[in-house]
């Protein structure tokens, strides 16, 4: 194929979804772009997900089969990319569907951009019967918000900002920021941290890529690893290496569970105990973790500190939002929201 029409590789890792296996793979082989290869490998299924995979690949050569020999997800991933040759790599669940135009807008878009880029879309979650769920609707319209106004590396330690299978980027740029080999769970989180740690550029567009399905038994519903799906540690891990600046005052905002939490993580992997600050007329004052809480009053009189929010209504972080930003604190530079 020429340029214009590059190799698209699709990892997709799969364990027993053989009732919606099918509908996937149909809805990969609709495709409006040919130049595709789907890498599907069969993380030791106990349902007929074999018998399927083995049905399409011999239907269609651009369906490649295999299956895993480590167990659980990333190294499932990980034996897919081995096996890949696309110049472009996406990835896909294999419970879900593509509109039939995913793969030709993400790389129309990407042939726009090049190297160096990342192109992500939105989603839309759907059930087969009864109702999907509000926290994977909320979740749904916050993806889409930040798809449209690219707005992922402002919002990055709110939430995951690039859903698995909505990205797509040159293989040299993934090999860069070290493909599926880190052993990491949320593994899509992790490598949007890796995407903003490698600078990479990402480019939003305000269209739906995806369709995910919501079911009761996906793992991040069922797995310990997206047990607390506020993901601190990934979050603190990442501050610490690329945005935290020693040399400024850390402040926490928040005296509830959220920066309780947090005030434990920073205290455990940084070398100074940071600032803690609230409104709450109760909690000023007291020591707690051996830090005495002050009042969110005082950050006027700091000498330029770094803020990290970490409070859970929508309301009150509007409203610290415009404090801060009446104060001069600018977003990214001064504050950042962890949800």
């Amino acid at each position: 194929m020429t340029d214009s029409q590059p190799l698209v590789s699709i990892i997709m890792a799969v364990k027993d979804t053989a009732p919606y296996l099918r509908t996937c793979l149909d809805s990969v082989l609709a495709q409006s772009y040919f130049n595709w290869e789907l890498i599907a490998v069969n993380d030791h299924s106990s349902d007929e997900t074999p018998q399927i995979l083995a049905e399409y690949a011999a239907r269609d050569q651009r369906i490649i089969y295999a299956d895993g020999e480590g167990h659980r997800l990333i190294p499932t991933l990980q034996k897919a990319y081995s096996l890949s040759s696309g110049t472009l790599i996406n990835r896909m669940d294999s419970d879900d569907k593509m509109p039939a135009y995913k793969i030709e807008t993400l790389v129309s878009e990407w042939l726009k951009h090049g190297k160096g880029h990342v192109i992500a879309g939105g989603t839309q979650h759907f059930v087969d019967k009864g109702v999907v769920g509000d926290g994977f609707l909320k979740y749904e319209r916050w993806l889409n918000r930040v798809a449209k106004n690219n707005l992922h590396f402002q919002e990055i330690y709110k939430e995951c900002v690039i859903p698995s299978h909505c990205w797509i980027i040159h293989r040299d740029d993934f090999d860069d920021i070290h493909n599926f080999k880190p052993m990491v769970y949320p593994e899509d989180y992790d490598v949007c941290f890796r995407m903003y740690a490698g600078k990479l550029k990402v480019i939003g567009i305000d269209v739906i890529l995806h369709y995910w399905r919501d079911r009761s038994n996906r793992i991040s519903r069922t797995w310990a690893e997206y047990k607390d799906n506020r993901f601190y540690e990934l979050k603190v891990k990442y501050f610490n290496q690329l945005d935290r600046d020693t040399s400024r005052e850390l402040v926490i905002w928040g005296a509830g569970k959220n920066g309780k939490d947090l005030v434990k993580l920073f205290i455990e992997f940084a070398p100074n105990k940071p600032t803690w600050v609230c409104d709450n007329e109760r909690k000023i004052g007291r020591d707690i973790y051996g830090i005495i809480m002050q009042s969110t009053t005082a950050i006027p009189a700091m000498n330029n500190p770094q803020i990290i929010i970490a409070v859970s209504s929508p309301t009150d972080k509007l409203d610290i939002e415009a404090q801060l930003n009446s104060w001069g604190k600018e977003p990214r530079k001064d504050y950042w929201f962890f949800n």
